[in-house]
């Protein structure tokens, strides 16, 4: 059936020639799905920073968004740079809350921001007071989103789908698509401790009431005589659940990062950041037949063509 791309104007709505490669990217935190494109230019087409762009595959909607930037060679083709609702996240600005779940943070940010809202769905866990001091407004939500992982070790992904924020359970995001050595053009495996492994956690609590530092400590001497003293430190605002949170941080950051990069494979459109897939291949030390995370997701659409690179994280890549 093809792939459409639409520019909207104003009233007027422009299905533009496209030269070259449309590569769709997404991340699972902190960055917004991003377009990127080249349309050729003529007498008709006319279009500004801040227009609506949208790119179907078929007749599924794969993006919604923004042109941010656009350039132009000697031919007269137009470089174009389109982001998601998920840019405007990169606003900073101050917020105290109180007893809130990350559910309602988000309601809370979107509403003050005019994004719209698609299914948001409950994370339940109320978070008692939380200081964000000059941040972005994925940084808020990440902070959130972390503590309640720490709290119930449940995964919610935030993202937006088709000019939606929506925010949804990870166990809910599986995808029918497996991955294999027949599916694969390429693979990349990688291990390390050189990115977020931390086998001593240590959290400090100001007392002011009391006049004192409360220190929190959990550590993993077995790794610590491995790899050394790699310590994750952080001010925590309340002492509420100091020691859990600690304890549940060593759990989560106390192993070596394995990351499985997957090039080239045949190209499905509902794959993207916070996808779960099943991967069946060997790696060498473990053999990966689990459900994995998508990290990053980056496809390439060119004509009869539909490939993507995958970063994938979790499952037995974790252990």
């Amino acid at each position: 059936m093809g792939y459409t791309l639409y520019i909207q104007h104003g009233e007027r709505m422009f299905e533009p020639v496209v030269e070259s490669d449309v590569q769709w990217e997404t991340s699972r935190k902190g960055m917004p799905g991003k377009l990127t494109f080249k349309v050729v230019k003529d007498d008709i087409l006319n279009f500004t920073e801040g227009d609506a762009v949208s790119f179907y595959d078929g007749e599924d909607i794969v993006f919604f968004g923004f042109v941010f930037s656009k350039s132009r060679n000697k031919d007269g083709a137009i470089s174009v740079t389109a982001y998601d609702q998920l840019r405007y996240l990169k606003n900073k600005d101050t917020y105290v809350y109180e007893n809130k779940t990350a559910s309602e943070v988000v309601q809370m940010l979107a509403e003050d921001f005019s994004l719209k809202l698609g299914s948001i769905e409950d994370t339940k866990h109320k978070i008692e007071t939380r200081v964000e001091d000059n941040q972005t407004l994925f940084d808020i939500i990440q902070n959130a989103l972390d503590i309640t992982l720490l709290s119930t070790k449940q995964m919610y992904v935030l993202y937006d789908n088709a000019g939606k924020l929506t925010l949804s359970n990870i166990e809910s995001m599986k995808i029918n698509v497996l991955i294999d050595e027949n599916v694969a053009e390429d693979l990349d495996y990688k291990t390390s401790i050189d990115g977020e492994t931390y086998n001593q956690i240590k959290l400090i609590y100001e007392n002011k009431d009391a006049g004192k530092r409360e220190i929190y400590i959990s550590k993993d001497g077995e790794n610590i005589n491995k790899w050394g003293v790699l310590q994750y430190f952080e001010k925590i605002n309340s002492d509420q659940g100091a020691k859990d949170k600690a304890d549940g941080m060593l759990k989560l950051y106390n192993n070596k990062t394995r990351n499985l990069t997957i090039k080239e494979a045949v190209g499905y459109s509902k794959v993207r950041a916070g996808s779960m897939i099943m991967v069946s291949l060997k790696l060498g030390e473990i053999d990966a037949n689990s459900w994995l995370i998508a990290e990053k997701v980056k496809h390439k659409y060119s004509e009869g063509l539909h490939t993507m690179d995958l970063d994938l994280v979790g499952g037995v890549l974790n252990a």
